[in-house]
């Protein structure tokens, strides 16, 4: 990498750069950054529908978690639904999943910047924004609470630090079969497991980041990113930010080009908190260090992208109830927990056994293990136990009742962990299951460190 690819941690306010206004100082030194991490139903989402109540909104995202068969199809190896595009048609094709998105971040794009609202995700890679009208359009086929967003259009010409990647560059074959234009630059296409996809050109270009921490802004020059014409499926957004594992995506970025290494974390606060929003932290301030942290390593997964660890035992209130080794994914982007088989039916059987509460059918059969708590205070003990999942290298994770239950209707509680299935067999760490935890991955160090905290008294935008 270049020199000029080094972060740049600004002091004085560039009065002189061309239209920018928005640059303030940050504390030089520290390492790291933080910006806030929007969740799709937050009060500072676009996707959030005001009418619907925390109930409904929770069970919209167990909905969303539950149509993902396409995640499935894409873990074991086999092609979207979608035609790809070959490398005879000009394209780089890259195969990775997704499911309908549950977090957001903005990034501020180009000289002068253009702020624009994209898709976190931890399961995938590839950094791209719309660079044209159709770029994240999604052909109208989307959910159909998805209607709002992907306004936002980066404009490359307007730009004085914008460039195109050469088809020759480590950028461009890293996203698999490179293919050239006439011009020698790089053309692509990045496939979603649900034959999303995004298509463009691979291009260059500075990155700015409001730091939620140091009240300023960080600028990161020359990222690698998608300047995407057009899309097809379920997209609203501005654009998608990779934080998975693999090479292209931002994380992998800046610890090549910076000297904050290649980790990040974040702290999601509880769903049911509309008006605040988690933290994204990178570098220094990505380590998790609150007392009771727990590391273990990350093992090779089927695909790059995906931050996997080994599962190998369930306890409930302390008692170990199933050992069984298996591959779990942890993702910011699902909202359930998806177990094998054998460590979830002994889980439910011994929860069967010790919560009191009358079971109910659950809503629409989507999950299997609900419970009657109508008249009941949300703040009240309903003697649910903690649920303790012992990961590889020892390390010991106990997840409170919230962290296991979530009311889907007024008065109805439910398990939100669900068994995987031949239709989805990849077991996945979901999202509520994470809630106030600092969950921190350090791909220098290839691992994946979780501690109990108040996520909200964090959050970068209190």
């Amino acid at each position: 990498m270049e020199a000029t690819t080094m972060l740049l941690l600004f002091t004085l306010l560039l009065a002189g750069q061309r239209g920018c206004t928005c640059t303030a100082s940050v504390v030089a030194g520290e390492g790291g950054f933080s910006v806030d991490f929007i969740h799709r139903d937050s009060a500072r989402s676009p996707f959030r529908h005001p009418a619907l109540s925390p109930h409904a909104r929770a069970l919209a995202a167990a909905r969303r978690s539950l149509q993902g068969e396409v995640l499935g199809r894409s873990y074991s190896g086999a092609s979207p639904a979608a035609a790809p595009v070959s490398a005879a048609d000009g394209g780089v094709e890259s195969k990775i999943i997704t499911r309908s998105f549950e977090y957001l971040m903005y990034v501020n794009v180009g000289t002068p910047p253009t702020q624009l609202l994209a898709i976190a995700d931890t399961g995938s890679d590839l950094v791209w924004v719309n660079c044209s009208s159709n770029g994240g359009s999604g052909g109208g086929d989307g959910p159909a609470d998805a209607d709002a967003g992907g306004n936002v259009v980066f404009q490359p010409s307007r730009s004085s630090t914008y460039s195109q990647v050469s088809c020759q560059s480590n950028a461009c074959q890293a996203l698999s079969q490179a293919s050239c234009d006439a011009d020698s630059e790089c053309q692509y296409q990045y496939s979603y497991g649900d034959g999303s996809r995004t298509i463009g050109v691979l291009s260059t270009e500075t990155f700015s980041f409001v730091d939620g921490g140091g009240k300023g802004q960080v600028r990161v020059p020359r990222v690698n990113f998608g300047c995407s014409t057009d899309s097809a499926g379920t997209f609203r957004s501005d654009g998608l930010v990779g934080l998975g594992a693999g090479p292209v995506s931002l994380v992998s970025q800046l610890g090549a080009a910076t000297h904050i290494g290649r980790r990040f974390s974040y702290c999601l606060i509880p769903s049911y908190d509309a008006n605040s929003s988690s933290t994204l932290n990178f570098g220094s301030r990505a380590v998790v260090s609150e007392p009771g942290a727990a590391s273990t390593p990350l093992v090779p997964s089927d695909v790059d992208s995906y931050y996997t660890v080994a599962l190998e035992s369930v306890a409930v209130g302390g008692q170990e109830v199933a050992t069984h080794d298996s591959r779990i994914i942890v993702d910011s982007g699902t909202t359930l927990t998806f177990l094998d088989p054998g460590l979830l039916e002994p889980l439910v059987t011994e929860l069967e056994r010790r919560i009191k509460l009358q079971r109910v059918q659950p809503p629409e059969q989507l999950l299997q293990l609900c419970y009657d708590v109508q008249g009941k205070s949300q703040t009240e003990d309903f003697g649910i136990p903690d649920v303790t999942l012992r990961f590889g290298g020892g390390a010991a994770v106990t997840l409170r009742p919230e962290n296991t239950f979530s009311l889907l209707q007024e008065g109805t509680l439910c398990l939100v962990m669900v068994p995987v299935s031949e239709s989805q067999p990849v077991s996945i760490l979901g999202n509520i299951a994470q809630q106030n935890f600092h969950v921190g991955y350090d791909l220098d160090a290839r691992t994946v460190t979780f501690a109990a905290a108040d996520c909200t008294r964090s959050s970068a935008s209190s």
